[in-house]
């Protein structure tokens, strides 16, 4: 598999139904071993419903898919968040493509968009549990803090990450 099967797409209110699917598939696999199954259900419902994906595009973040010959495999969002600084909020790949240079692709497309608009720095949030962690790093990105925020009944205990391209 090489890179150039690999594509991005600008997403909108009429792919929410597509995120929520794509989502169905990699949250619990992703998750399942450092949080509860209940607490998967529940950030899920939160995070994931077609109201609150279409508040979360309102409120400004951009969404992107990857696509694989065509095929939805994964998907991101982005927001500006301060002066030259963004935010990256969610970024996903099937399970079935990990490992394969799809989400390095998503994410390097990702920092590109982020450049193009101006921004000299990309954060991001991951569980500190999460091995995802070791990606990130590989990919330039620095702990900068750890985070504790409350979701409901449920805390995420996170690292934030910040990359500069400056």
């Amino acid at each position: 598999m090489s890179m150039a099967d690999f594509t991005l797409k600008a997403a909108s209110t009429a792919d929410i139904g597509l995120i929520i699917s794509l989502q169905q598939k990699i949250w619990e696999p992703t998750y399942r071993e450092i949080l509860s199954s209940a607490q998967i259900n529940y950030m899920f419902d939160l995070l994931y419903s077609p109201e609150s994906l279409s508040r979360q595009m309102q409120d400004g973040q951009e969404f992107y898919l990857l696509l694989q010959n065509n095929e939805p495999i994964g998907f991101a969002s982005v927001a500006w968040l301060a002066a030259h600084i963004y935010k990256l909020h969610k970024i996903y790949v099937l399970p079935s493509v990990q490992g394969t240079g799809a989400g390095k692709y998503l994410l390097e497309a990702v920092e590109t968009l982020v450049k193009d608009l101006g921004g000299n720095c990309l954060i991001l949030n991951v569980n500190r549990f999460n091995k995802a962690k070791g990606f990130y790093e590989r990919m330039g990105y620095q702990v900068i803090r750890e985070e504790d925020i409350a979701i409901g009944p449920y805390w995420m205990n996170d690292f934030v990450l910040e990359k500069s391209f400056v």
